[in-house]
């Protein structure tokens, strides 16, 4: 996502949507394949939350933290990262691997199986891996900020402190590639649905 294109946002603010960009850039920069194998999302609503609706959409944040803690573990684990983007892959894959680790203990119970990951074809070269990363990174704030209004106080509190690290990733691997780590005075948001079916169509989720 190159900073002409936020450049051109910032301009043209009707042009499009930075959401939009988001699912055009998961879609297009990641790797495209698969089935849908992460389960659709019922319609969320803003007015009548439930723990049930709160177990659906943190049940979505414990696969998209999982891929995330996966994505980064793989990319540690083949030691082609050099300087600060290996630095980022270490403490971001640590981080990553917590959040999944908490989303499950707020889901107790209701917390399900994660599916197999497939992130090999985007670990093997340093540029790739930094397009995958904002990529992720840039989805999973967005997807907070989209479902927040459908949780629960009790629930939106929980990931609360979840969402705004994960801006600073997407802040950090922009400064690492020498992007503008704040290019819009606002952010996107995109519901779970739409966040889940980016997820399915780049094929980094193999199955359940």
């Amino acid at each position: 996502m190159p900073d002409q294109i936020y450049a051109e946002q910032l301009d043209e603010p009707d042009r499009f949507t930075r959401g939009e960009i988001l699912l055009r850039g998961v879609v297009g920069g990641v790797v495209v394949a698969g089935a849908i194998v992460i389960g659709g999302l019922p319609e969320l609503s803003l007015s009548a939350q439930s723990s049930r609706q709160d177990a659906e959409i943190l049940n979505f944040a414990l696969v998209f933290e999982g891929l995330q803690a996966a994505f980064y573990a793989e990319a540690n684990a083949k030691n082609v990262l050099r300087g600060e983007l290996a630095t980022f892959a270490r403490v971001v894959g640590s981080q990553e691997l917590a959040h999944a680790a908490y989303v499950r203990r707020a889901l107790g119970g209701a917390a399900r199986k994660l599916p197999r990951f497939n992130v090999k074809a985007v670990t093997d070269d340093p540029g790739r891996f930094a397009r995958t990363a904002t990529e992720l990174e840039d989805l999973g704030v967005a997807a907070y900020n989209g479902v927040g209004p459908s949780l629960t106080r009790a629930a939106l509190a929980a990931v609360a402190p979840i969402a705004s690290v994960e801006a600073r990733h997407a802040a950090w691997i922009r400064g690492v590639l020498g992007e503008v780590p704040a290019p819009v005075a606002s952010d996107a948001s995109v519901t779970a649905a739409q966040a889940a079916s980016a997820v399915n169509r780049t094929g980094l989720v193999a199955s359940p």
